[in-house]
Parts: structure tokens; sequence; C-alpha cells
């Protein structure tokens, strides 16, 4: 699941003029929903035709006429009104992102005949500032950057994991408010739904990233017949069973996929920040860095903690293998390290914002799925990972604030199938740290004849407009925009 910097809020609440839709909705296809009202979005950088605004949805889907919660949205209408064919969706990763500034951003990198056949819209899902926020309002200590993903201790134990997903789960019951209790997947894909009824589409086209590709599944599954071209960009492991917990182990086999082509890189004559001379001596270097941060950190001021600790160094080279251009922060950090004078500690998003995040992702994972409750499950997962893949020291299977949780899963987890519409393009890239093709190829494999797969001869995550391949944006480009997909998989150089 990708981890994603929480920008301040992009978008004021919204007001202004009625924006009068294309292909209307009767009030008796979707309920009869309130006409959208549009006004310039907040936030610097954006492309001045992006507009705002937000759409009101059930908290609890089970009582439809209870309290309401806001979903922030945000848009560019195509720039060639008579070639415009609908609306695409961006779905964002995390769970804690949002997309709001994508359809400028990801726009502009969008072909033109692609931005004339869509409106771009983006959106905040629930419980996301500045949706109706959700924060759980932990300890700043329980925010540092070893802690967001479930790293063992030094030597292994899981004990201050558990105590922590004990602390967690307290102040979400503390603070986090009836909301909490409802953000989900699948409540998100029945937030899409009503975000396509008050744009007045009676079908929707989407590209979901990440774990933005978890709800466009939820999507596809749950409004099947409302779904026109899906894009599923960086596909995460469906498991019906296990959830978001097959996406944390994922991260032992996403690391030893790429962790080479770091080694690679770091190890190149003429790289100003060479590591070592072959590759096997960069994974060395790394392994025998983080063990002497375990047994003797070095203090980082302005840090959260304040020192550079094994799991310090280990979650920002799983950091740095998202994309080859974070490559060099890596490289540098471990020179730096060796020579023992650390650079500046790298900015840290606000804690409002890391707050937030923290929240909507212990309560989307959390209650997607149970877990687990008894430490000698993480204990003994910890030690076989540890063993097998040494770069990631036991975290894939480790404990998340799920064993202590307050409340119980409200539903089943999702289950894909391969019933309903042939309209889904999966775009994979071989090497993934936080998604791999391993997987994706379960997802490929539960949607059936609905999917087609194309997969990169490329390195990171995210691929298409991204690290992807000139064949597999033109192929995922061609889909959107004429409806032309594979015949079968394939695979782009």
């Amino acid at each position: 699941m990708k981890q994603i910097t929480k920008s301040a809020a992009l978008i004021a609440a919204a007001s202004g003029v009625v924006f009068g839709v294309v292909t209307p909705l009767t009030a008796s296809a979707d309920g009869g929903p309130a006409p959208l009202k549009w006004t310039k979005c907040a936030g610097d950088g954006l492309d001045r035709r992006q507009e705002c605004a937000t759409v009101s949805v059930p908290m609890d889907y089970a009582d439809p006429d209870g309290p309401k919660i806001d979903i922030a949205v945000s848009r560019i209408r195509s720039d060639n009104p008579a070639a415009r064919r609908g609306v695409l969706l961006m779905i964002p990763g995390g769970p804690g992102g949002d997309s709001l500034g994508h359809p400028t951003d990801k726009g502009k990198l969008m072909p033109k005949e692609l931005r004339d056949a869509y409106d771009l819209v983006g959106f905040a899902p629930r419980g996301n500032a500045p949706s109706t926020p959700v924060s759980c309002d932990v300890d700043t200590g329980d925010l540092a950057a070893d802690k967001r993903l479930p790293w063992p201790a030094p030597d292994g134990s899981v004990t201050e994991n558990m105590a922590m997903a004990r602390r967690l789960g307290d102040a979400c019951a503390r603070n986090g408010g009836e909301l909490i209790k409802h953000i989900s997947t699948l409540n998100n894909a029945r937030d899409i739904d009503r975000i396509r009824a008050a744009l007045g589409e009676r079908k929707l086209s989407a590209w979901g990233v990440s774990y933005g590709t978890y709800i466009g599944a939820a999507y596809t599954e749950l409004f099947p017949r409302r779904t026109d071209r899906i894009v599923l960009d960086s596909s995460d492991n469906p498991d019906p069973v296990q959830a978001e917990r097959a996406w944390l182990r994922a991260f032992e086999v996403g690391v030893e996929d790429n962790f080479p082509e770091f080694a690679k890189w770091a190890s190149r004559p003429g790289n100003p920040d060479r590591v070592a001379v072959t590759p096997a001596k960069v994974r060395s270097a790394f392994l025998a860095l983080a063990a002497r941060l375990d047994r003797e950190p070095m203090p980082w001021p302005g840090a959260n903690p304040a020192e550079l600790n094994g799991n310090v160094l280990r979650q920002s080279m799983l950091n740095s293998l998202y994309d080859p251009d974070d490559y060099p922060a890596l490289a540098k950090l471990m020179l730096a390290a060796e020579k023992g004078t650390l650079p500046p500690a790298p900015p840290s998003p606000p804690e409002p914002a890391l707050q937030n995040y923290l929240a909507v992702g212990a309560g989307t994972i959390c209650n997607d799925a149970d877990w687990p409750e008894s430490p000698a499950v993480y204990e003994k997962g910890v030690a076989e990972s540890r063993a097998k893949y040494p770069l990631t020291a036991g975290m894939p299977r480790n404990a998340l604030p799920c064993t202590s949780w307050p409340w119980q899963p409200r539903e089943a987890p999702l289950r894909v199938t391969d019933r309903g519409p042939s309209n889904v393009l999966m775009i994979q890239n071989e090497r993934d740290v936080a998604t791999p093709l391993s997987g994706a190829l379960k997802l490929r494999a539960a949607y059936g004849h609905r999917a087609v797969m194309v997969v990169n001869d490329s390195t990171g995550h995210d691929s298409y407009l991204n690290n992807g391949t000139a064949c597999g944006d033109a192929t995922v480009s061609r889909f959107l925009t004429t409806g032309e997909r594979p015949a079968r998989d394939k695979y782009c150089d």
C-alpha cells in the first residue's frame, strides 16, 4: 500500500454556481441527487480550470437516512465538450491518500485526446481532510517514521508493536468518533457511486492506483453495470481472507524484487553516490549498517524519532524503492551514516495531516477484516520473515493496530469475482516494491475474462504516466480514449 505524504488541505468548502451536467439523471434512477455547487479550489499550483465541490453521503450505509458526511471532489472539465465521453475518476492510493490535485497533476501528463474525452475528477475518500475528517489524536511519538509500519525491535520482539496497537486502539475509541467505525473499502466504493450520481453520470470510468485498485475492484463488484472503462494500476493482492494483511506481507517480496535494481545503480562506476563496487557489496553494506544502527543509533535532530536507528534506515530504504528517482536519497543517507555526519532530517508533514493519515489508514485496514489478536501469531511470522527476508527484518508479518481494534468488521471482506462486464485493464510493473507482480497476478486470476493485464519491464510503483513504459502508457491511453483493449495479456519492454 503506497505511503503518501499528505499536503495541506487542498480545497475550501464548496459554494457558488450550479453546474448543469451533460446527462442528468432522473430522480427515480438514483434518488434525485442534488446538483453540485462548484467553486474555485483553494491551494497553490492548481490548473486555473480546476474547481471543487462536496458530495453529501451517509455516514452509515445501513442507515441511509441517518447522519451525513461530506466527500470533497475536484474536477477539470473536458478540453473539448464535443468529444466528451464522460467522467474519469482518479482513485488514490493509501489508504489515507487523496486525488484532489490529480486533475491538475496527472492531467498535465495525459495525451490531449484523453483530456478531450473526459472530465477529470479527483476526491478525498471518507475521513480524509478536507472531506469530513477523522483523527485518533495519538501521541506524537507514535507518529514516528519507524512506527508507521510495524517494524519489530532489533531482536525481533513484537512486544512494543502489540503495546502500540493497544495505545492506538484506545486512542481511536476515545477520539475517533462515530465516523471511524464506518471507514472501509466497501464504503469508499459506495461513496464513489454517490459521486457518480451527483455528477449526473449513468456510468463511470476510473483509474485506480495502488490501494485505489482495491477500491476500484470493490466498485466493479458492487456496481458492475455502472462501470465504463476501468484501469487498475499497481494492483493489490485481493486476498478475501487476509485482506490488507496480504498487502503488508507483500513488502518482503517487493523489496527483494526491487533492491537489486538499487544495488546495481548504487555500485555503478561514475555514480557520485556510489555505495560499493558491486551489487552484492551494496546489499552487504546496507545490512551491516542497519545492524550497527540497531545497536548504536545516531542522533538526528529534527527527525521523529530524533535518531537514525536501524528501523528508520529500513523505512528510508522502503520509501526510496517506490521510485528509482529516489535512489540517491537512500545512497546519500547510507554514505553519511557511514561517515558519522547525517544530513538535515527530511521535512515531515504537519502533525494534523499525519494524525488524519494514520486514523484513515487504521480505520480502513482494521474495519475491512479481522486480524489475529494473539502475539504468538506475529512472533512466529516475524521470526520466519526475518530469516528468509533480512532486508525487511520481519516487518511485513508483524502486527498493525488491528490486533487491538475496538470494533469488529461490519461486513465480510471484498471478494473479487469473474462475474460482470469485461472492461478492466490492469497495468503493472514487473518490479514494484509496494504491490509486487505476484500479488497483482492474484487479482488478474480472480477477474478471469473480465480483465486483461499489461506487464511492464520496468521498476517502481505507479505505472501509467509515471514509472512504466511507452508501450504500457500507450495501451492505457488507447483503451480509455477508444475502448480498444489488448485481446490477451501482454508484456511491454
